[in-house]
């Protein structure tokens, strides 16, 4: 079967070129990753992601949240080579999965400072090519050089320090070995220069392979991606990603935070804020109250929410993006919707000395000036003779 090329969206920079990993798999080969492209990028429906690199610093990075709403969503990430290595090693307990050496360097503390994996490079327009050397590759090159009888464990322990002790946007192998040289014997220099051309390995390259392979090889085996965990992202984070998404339109995308403004401006904007603060008010007040809907309750709610919208099945996934939603996204809203419910029901005894049923009916209607148009309905049917005669001045306006 032919696959889609956004089942598998790969954020990728410096590592591996985009081409070389297209060539070894079909993919949608994005930037490196920021804040808030892994929740754009759930938009493209993608059975996996490989995390492979990111910026830091100057931009915001890529935040775990994200992360974690795509393995929620039922989306597999792999992370390996650079910022997706140090990702996966802070999420591999939630299920996101590491690949390659540097992964597992960071896993086991072997490495620990984010720095390892920095360098310098070129903007989209150049490749990202890489300016500098990071320092995991100075560390596999020493043991390349260590294995291969190149350099002794001082020796290879002395390269190391010495690019640690540069700045990685200066760290350069002609910077680092200017350090060294001079205190190399001659039979070293010449065995270095003669080995290093074809002996040294680009370590972030090998595992950034990896990690598209191994994205690649799971997409192809058409295995259900582990569902990770619900959680409920703090206010902060569900801020953040209203205005960082992005809503399906006909032919492509827009600003969830532009739709967000255009609906500030709409004239039932308060109604409609109003109505969704008083649903999560009233299932917040739930939980604390120590009610819990059930799975069934939960279902219920979404069916006749579908019923309601008369949505077909085969068109609810897509009708749920041009809504801005997801499946988790709509399952946590009718929660709500049953928690709400369950208020409702409770509430004569959750209010004490609160109103019945029917005064809450009735306190409504007066409120919205239904009981008015109700109450002259009544008198008219009564006057048809269809009613009993009413009392009062019911019928007097």
């Amino acid at each position: 079967m032919k696959r889609r090329a956004d089942e598998l969206v790969v954020f990728l920079g410096p590592s591996l070129p985009e081409e070389e990993a297209r060539r070894l798999a079909p993919c949608t080969v994005l930037p490196p990753a920021r804040q808030g492209d892994v929740w754009r990028a759930l938009s493209l429906r993608p059975r996996a992601i490989a995390l492979v690199d990111g910026v830091f610093e100057a931009q915001p990075s890529v935040w775990h949240h994200e992360l974690l709403a795509a393995l929620e969503a039922g989306v597999a990430v792999f992370g390996g080579a650079s910022m997706g290595a140090l990702r996966a090693a802070e999420l591999a307990s939630h299920g996101m999965v590491g690949v390659g050496r540097i992964f597992a360097w960071y896993r086991d503390g072997e490495v620990v400072d984010d720095s390892e994996v920095a360098l310098l490079h070129a903007d989209a327009e150049h490749g990202w090519r890489p300016l500098t050397v990071p320092l995991v590759n100075v560390r596999h090159v020493a043991e390349r050089a260590r294995a291969a009888r190149v350099l002794t464990r001082n020796a290879a322990t002395a390269l190391v320090e010495a690019a640690e002790a540069l700045f990685y946007q200066e760290r350069t192998w002609p910077r680092v070995l200017e350090r060294l040289r001079p205190h190399w014997s001659a039979s070293t220099r010449a065995a270095w220069d003669a080995w290093f051309l074809k002996g040294a390995e680009d370590l972030k390259r090998l595992d950034a392979i990896a990690c598209v392979q191994a994205a690649a090889t799971f997409v192809a085996s058409g295995a259900p991606a582990p569902v990770g965990a619900r959680r409920q992202p703090s206010s902060l984070v569900r801020r953040r990603r209203l205005v960082d998404d992005v809503t399906r339109v006909r032919g492509g995308w827009v600003s969830s935070g532009r739709v967000l403004e255009a609906l500030k401006e709409s004239p039932d904007a308060v109604e409609l804020a109003e109505a969704g603060l008083r649903r999560a008010l009233l299932a917040g007040q739930a939980r604390t109250w120590g009610l819990t809907a059930t799975a069934d309750e939960v279902a219920a709610e979404e069916a006749a929410w579908w019923d309601e919208r008369g949505v077909a099945p085969e068109r609810r996934e897509a009708w749920l993006a041009t809504s801005g939603l997801d499946a988790v996204a709509l399952r946590r809203l009718c929660e709500e919707r049953a928690l709400e419910r369950l208020v409702l029901e409770h509430a004569p005894r959750l209010l004490p000395d609160g109103p019945s049923w029917d005064e809450a009916l009735a306190d409504e209607s007066r409120l919205r000036g239904r009981w008015a148009r109700v109450a002259r309905a009544v008198a008219r049917d009564a006057a048809d003779g269809t009613e009993e005669e009413p009392t009062g001045d019911v019928g007097s306006d």
